[in-house]
């Protein structure tokens, strides 16, 4: 096996989200891979936190870009930040996204945007201004995290799993638009993992063990497992692959 199919040395990544949740795992994965990496978030102290301690680790360059990815004159500035610090875009994570659990008819105008816009418009905004650089330079991958539940439904989430399944199509039309300049777009979708937006679940007995029912391989995931995932999506070894969805969900929607 070829392992330098899964370098990126020497390429340029920018993750939203970045201060936590999958961000930092992403970050570390595509940094040991070779890369340096422009985290993007909203919470400053832990996301410039994230960069110094992924530096230290890994030897490559991480910097933090405070940032609002429903902002689009914020998403302009973070975008051109990245690339005059780094140098370029080459690899785009969108995987900001927030979750609001209650059923449709309780939702809030207000509830559906803030969830929409982190997590659908806010990919829109990053993918609009990464993607013309990658086309001048004829290689790039975009990658959107978006769910299992984006493929299959899951009550009393109606604005995340519109969110997410919206993403999967809005990767589908982006990569035939540009799937004759090098740049790739695809979906990475997780399951149930242990995060800090799963803590609702995590913490109350009863949805928990609902969940575990649910899924074969009898566990939620740890983050960790999604770094190979993630780096065979940035890296040559996905180099026919655009339009995709790879799914990590411990067999949820194999039933």
């Amino acid at each position: 096996m070829n392992h330098e199919l899964f370098r990126i040395d020497g390429r340029r990544a920018l993750i939203t989200g970045g201060a936590g949740g999958f961000g930092v795992t992403f970050a570390r994965a595509l940094a040991q891979a070779g890369a340096d990496v422009a985290l993007v978030g909203r919470r400053i102290e832990p996301l410039l936190q994230a960069a110094t301690d992924l530096s230290a680790e890994t030897g490559r360059r991480i910097i933090g870009i405070p940032g609002d990815v429903t902002d689009e004159v914020q998403v302009q500035g973070a975008v051109a930040s990245a690339v005059e610090q780094l140098g370029g875009v080459d690899i785009l994570i969108n995987n900001a996204g927030i979750n609001l659990r209650k059923p449709t008819v309780d939702f809030t105008l207000e509830d559906w945007r803030r969830v929409i816009d982190t997590s659908l418009t806010g990919a829109f905004l990053f993918t609009k201004y990464a993607l013309p650089g990658m086309i001048e330079r004829g290689w790039g991958r975009v990658i959107h995290i978006s769910s299992m539940i984006g493929q299959v439904g899951l009550a009393d989430r109606p604005a995340y799993t519109a969110a997410k399944g919206a993403l999967i199509q809005f990767a589908r039309t982006t990569a035939l638009e540009v799937a004759r300049t090098g740049v790739t777009v695809n979906c990475l979708a997780p399951g149930p993992f242990m995060t800090e937006l799963n803590k609702p679940v995590v913490n109350n007995p009863a949805a928990y063990q609902s969940f575990l029912d649910r899924i074969p391989l009898g566990r939620f995931g740890d983050p960790q497992e999604l770094a190979g995932a993630i780096l065979f999506l940035a890296s040559p070894a996905s180099s026919f692959m655009t339009g995709s969805v790879l799914t990590v969900d411990g067999g949820w929607t194999a039933q």
